[in-house]
């Protein structure tokens, strides 16, 4: 027999009742809406303060800057249009490394174009093999060795025929030039190709978020100097210097190619790029294999690259164009744990919804702390009348650097996520005009020696016949060091990043990567 359940008494009847009555009584929903409108009233004026603060800070800090001759107008960063017809950066060959994803207006393909064969692409191996050791460090004085590239070429060819071999082997060189002959006939036009006068990729810089910008071309240009450098190396080693130069120069204009580009990774990939070209050059200049006039052009091919004037347009334009990436998240806030995904990326709703409630003031805090370092802390690294990088600079712009973002707040957040230590960017662009410079002056060195046979006592003895000037070193302006050695070759070396003079010493670290911040930054050769 079930018990029956037990009934409220008429106590707790009455006392339900009297909270119903009172809580659905006009009194009480009065004194509700009243609350509630306090609330609101307090939410607002919230979001008011809040918006007017970080939009009266931002423009006031954009008219300070303004007066100063800074522009924050996209248009002042952004490579003007050249002549569709004189344009490397749209010929077939070159237009086959960004066509599947962007037609010539800089339009973005939906869907892909996937008709389109990348013939930039030039692997030097096969999808997923290591790359062969042998490849020499100019940096550390070490010429390249085709040997285990040979023995690689050779034991793929057991398995698949992606590489010509010659039936029985021959020099390591030759054998590495025939199995990249397969690029032969795209490297020749895109040789013709780079005899246009201009280079502009179509990019899309009104995207009204650029951080979604298309940059596809950049590994393609990248992969294609790792060829066009394995080739240079194969050609000298076998002889063909003039066939050498061609490929160091093509590497050079590659690299060139993207230079108005005001993106810093731009940048960073044509570093990336030189540093490829100057090992043939470098292994051409320790085994005299240049002639006085292969030196002479490979000396006007490096003369017009400033990258202290470089690194000030990459962070002039990663300034600006992020403009348009705040201007883009104050409208869509909900974007923000997506901006730099791609367009079709999924996207919550919920994530979405709670993203809208961000105050549009938020967003020009983070715009002003974020404009604010790379204006006050970044650029003034750079000195271009002077054509110098201080390391000293960058200690002070570290330092101001930490303090700023110390303490973290929704007003730094873009700051502490996109601006690395000025160090480790602004070192790149120092230590690859150091190069230049010193490879011009070796150049110069060079040809002297082949006049005289033998090298100067100092560096005056070059100007003005073999170098019109003599170029400064980019950490303090002063004339590069040098010193013949014993065995009648040199040592030419800037004081690196650490400002002091070790000597001509290489600093190495753990791994084996030659350590940019310490020791000096050098050319020379190995010893006989």
């Amino acid at each position: 027999m079930e018990t029956p359940a037990p009934q409220p008494s008429t106590w707790q009847r009455s006392t339900t009742r009297r909270f119903f009555c009172w809580l659905f009584s006009w009194r009480t929903l009065r004194r509700g809406l009243v609350a509630l409108a306090c609330v609101a009233t307090l939410v607002a004026l919230f979001y008011a303060v809040e918006d007017w603060r970080g939009k009266r800070a931002w423009e006031k800090f954009k008219r300070e800057w303004e007066a100063k001759g800074f522009s924050f107008d996209r248009a002042s960063v952004i490579p003007p249009p050249v002549p569709a017809d004189q344009n490397f950066a749209l010929t077939p060959i070159v237009a086959s490394s960004y066509a599947q994803h962007l037609d010539e207006n800089a339009r973005k393909l939906h869907p892909w174009n996937t008709n389109v064969v990348n013939r930039l692409r030039m692997p030097r191996v096969l999808s997923g093999d290591k790359e062969p050791d042998g490849i020499g460090n100019w940096q550390k004085s070490i010429p390249s060795n085709l040997k285990p590239w040979q023995q690689y070429y050779r034991a793929l060819a057991e398995k698949t025929n992606a590489f010509p071999v010659p039936a029985q082997p021959q020099t390591p060189a030759a054998d590495v030039m025939l199995a990249l002959s397969k690029y032969d006939p795209a490297i020749e036009e895109l040789r013709q190709a780079s005899r246009l006068p201009y280079s502009r990729f179509p990019l899309e810089y009104d995207k009204e978020n650029p951080a979604a910008l298309s940059m596809s071309h950049l590994a393609t240009l990248k992969e294609c100097a790792l060829a066009l450098q394995l080739r240079a190396i194969a050609e000298l080693q076998t002889g063909q210097s003039d066939k050498a130069l061609e490929d160091v120069k093509l590497m050079l204009r590659l690299a060139d190619s993207i230079r108005t580009e005001p993106i810093l990774v731009s940048h960073l990939v044509r570093i990336a790029i030189l540093r490829l070209a100057l090992q043939p050059i470098w292994e051409g200049l320790a085994e005299h294999r240049w002639s006085d006039a292969q030196l002479a052009e490979l000396d006007r091919n490096l003369a017009g690259l400033d990258f202290v004037a470089d690194y000030r347009l990459a962070i002039r334009g990663e300034v600006v164009l992020l403009q348009g990436l705040f201007d883009y998240l104050r409208r869509h806030p909900e974007e923000l744990p997506y901006w730099c995904q791609p367009e079709d990326a999924p996207r919550s709703g919920l994530g979405r919804f709670l993203f809208r409630l961000i105050p549009s003031g938020w967003f020009y805090q983070n715009q002003l702390r974020y404009s604010r370092a790379g204006a006050e802390f970044y650029l003034p690294l750079a000195d271009v009348n002077r054509g110098i990088i201080s390391p000293a600079a960058n200690r002070r712009a570290e330092v101001a650097l930490k303090a700023d973002i110390k303490r973290p707040s929704l007003y730094n957040l873009f700051e502490r996520m996109l601006l690395p230590a000025p160090g480790r960017l602004v070192t790149r662009f120092a230590n690859a005009q150091a190069y230049v410079a010193l490879a011009r002056v070796a150049i110069a060195l060079e040809r002297y020696r082949l006049a005289h046979g033998e090298y100067p006592e100092t560096l005056d003895a070059l100007v003005p016949q073999f170098i019109a000037k003599l170029p400064r070193d980019v950490i303090n302006g002063q004339p590069l060091k040098y010193r013949r050695t014993n065995d009648g070759r040199f040592v030419l070396y800037s004081v690196g990043w650490n400002e002091t003079d070790d000597g001509g010493w290489v600093a190495v670290t753990k791994n084996g990567h030659v350590d940019w911040e310490n020791g000096d930054w050098v050319w020379q050769y190995p010893a006989k």
